[in-house]
């Protein structure tokens, strides 16, 4: 049996569409809560499950700020309970990291062993739960990600395509550079990742996926307007900004645009982000 955290969020019910997930298990809070950690890891034992895939995560990275022990507890300790359930269990464990545990200085695509300078409460949070995870071991695979978006929940691209709608300008910060992942995309690699391991232990380690190309929030924002455009809906214009003129509680890395060869190399395919727009439009 498959146990899939984080029932609500975009991975978790692009994992809930495949036709090969059902009879997964996906359990969100009201199934069991990560908040306590001992009390999550004892219900994942009795469960007995075959594979694990961490899709829960606190997101709200301005929240994290204010309320960094709560995300800390979501992004660290309870992942890192997870982990030692499957660990004991000899069992795949796939968790889905963040871009934002890098610094943003810019340069070339970040690499897995590239060292990490998170600059904000929510980057430090996932920042502990992957050496966290990583000091458990085992079947393990940390997915670091970045920029998710998809036709479920809330994202950058459906606000975007509400906006573009509803005002004639949409100003959007064009200084920010990574690459968009479409969660359809990012599901087919976390079910990869959990087969390859339960045959290859070897596998086991650090890997970063998103789709290809990098480029801006901007860039992002008037591709969803094109979209709507080829829809034959009026979209506003686009106007670029920088991140001086949108200020945030929490700061965010400038470049974060990851490198993805090494899960490129076990035949995870990364399609460019460009033709998963229209889905969400």
């Amino acid at each position: 049996m498959w146990v899939i955290f984080g029932q609500s969020g975009q991975l978790a019910q692009s994992l809930a569409a495949r036709p090969d997930m059902v009879g997964a298990t996906f359990l969100g809070r009201a199934q069991l809560d990560l908040t306590n950690p001992e009390q999550a890891a004892l219900r994942l034992r009795e469960l007995g499950p075959s594979v694990v895939i961490n899709a829960a995560a606190w997101t709200a990275v301005d929240q994290a700020e204010k309320d960094f022990d709560q995300a800390r507890v979501l992004n660290a300790h309870a992942p890192a309970a997870l982990a030692q359930v499957c660990r004991q269990l000899d069992i795949p464990f796939v968790h889905v990291s963040t871009d934002y545990v890098f610094s943003g200085e810019h340069g070339p695509a970040w690499k897995e062993d590239d060292p990490i300078a998170p600059v904000n409460a929510y980057g430090q949070s996932k920042a502990e739960g992957e050496a966290a995870i990583m000091s458990v071991g085992g079947r393990i695979a940390i997915l670091r990600t970045s920029w998710v978006f998809s036709p479920f929940g809330n994202n950058f691209v459906k606000t975007m395509a509400r906006l573009g709608k509803e005002r004639d300008e949409v100003r959007v910060v064009a200084d920010q550079v990574g690459r968009p992942t479409y969660a359809p995309d990012l599901a087919e690699a976390c079910i990869k990742m959990a087969t390859l391991l339960q045959t290859r232990p070897e596998l086991a380690g650090m890997y970063h996926y998103a789709n290809a190309g990098h480029v801006s929030w901007a860039d992002v924002a008037q591709a969803t307007f094109d979209a709507l455009a080829r829809r034959g809906v009026k979209a506003a214009q686009m106007v670029p900004i920088t991140t001086a003129d949108y200020p945030t509680p929490a700061k965010r890395p400038a470049w974060s645009t990851l490198d993805t060869s090494k899960i490129e190399a076990l035949g995870v395919e990364t399609p460019d982000w460009r033709g998963r727009i229209g889905a969400c439009v």
